[in-house]
């Protein structure tokens, strides 16, 4: 199909923005990844999977799209971290002020500096629950605060952050790893739910949302920039996932990194089905 920038091929009446609950906007920023670059075609791959998705979810019993999703235009920036984040959180906190539902997608995580600075600015006593294979706690790296492999240290200096997935991490982030007890290692996690309840609990009311997908075993979501063996599976992800839209009040939420290959398009579709779940699980379980 054809790419056009409307999340899930909707008909027109579906993607109105003033009759839309839910705004999808496109972040297509890659200037501080230091691997495999691509992540600024993330965005435009997952989009284009979405339109060959079934839009009725069996799970939930519902089709979400109903709610309205208008899919805005990507932002611009391409080169300066500092100047993305300015233009992303103003962006963000114009949706949010005329009260769509807000979900970001990455480019690389970077992004998540402003989305995360938007909604704690928006709603009150916020946390943040990141699910990524990195501790992205430098406080600098590469000589930006923006860099992605910062975004958690930018998120911690405004909410209490929650971390799940982390299987990799830079000598300096150590003591901040070891010192902590709201990091769950995949090691301790990938194969059970005895986690569950525990990392709910450190979580407040309110909660953004933020999804590096290579949380996710590589086994099933190759295409990303920084590929870590040892990752969550489709099922558990989605169990905690739904169970957390249903005790606590997800104020918004982003998808990041995925870097597309043309010759495997699973981890776009991967991606797009993940994205649908979770507004269905918002927006429709009860």
């Amino acid at each position: 199909m054809k790419y056009e920038n409307n999340f899930c091929g909707l008909p027109e009446e579906y993607r109105d923005y003033k009759k839309s609950k839910i705004v999808i906007l496109p972040a297509p920023f890659d200037a501080t990844s230091t691997w495999i670059k691509g992540a600024d075609k993330g965005p435009a791959a997952i989009i284009e999977a979405s339109a060959n998705m079934e839009t009725y979810d069996i799970e939930a019993d519902c089709e979400v799209y109903k709610q309205g999703i208008f899919t805005d235009k990507p932002i611009k920036e391409k080169k300066s971290p500092q100047i993305m984040v300015a233009e992303l959180r103003a962006r963000v906190l114009k949706h949010i002020k005329n009260k769509k539902y807000v979900v970001t997608l990455g480019g690389e995580h970077s992004i998540g500096a402003a989305t995360i600075q938007a909604h704690v600015e928006s709603f009150k006593n916020v946390s943040v629950l990141q699910f990524d294979a990195h501790a992205d706690l430098r406080e600098e790296y590469h000589g930006s605060k923006f860099n992605h492999a910062c975004v958690m240290a930018r998120a911690r200096e405004i909410a209490p952050v929650v971390q799940v997935g982390i299987r990799s991490a830079d000598i300096t982030e150590r003591d901040l790893i070891q010192k902590r007890d709201n990091i769950f290692l995949a090691q301790n996690i990938y194969d059970n739910s005895n986690w569950f309840s525990k990392c709910l609990k450190k979580l407040t009311k309110n909660v953004y949302l933020t999804i590096d997908l290579d949380v996710f075993d590589p086994a099933i979501l190759p295409s990303t920039g920084t590929p870590e063996p040892g990752g969550l599976g489709w099922y558990p992800v989605l169990d905690f996932l739904k169970l957390l839209m249903k005790k606590k009040n997800v104020v918004g939420f982003d998808v990041v990194e995925l870097c597309p290959n043309s010759q495997n398009k699973a981890s776009d579709f991967l991606a797009a089905k993940l994205i649908y779940k979770l507004l269905s699980y918002r927006f429709c379980l009860k």
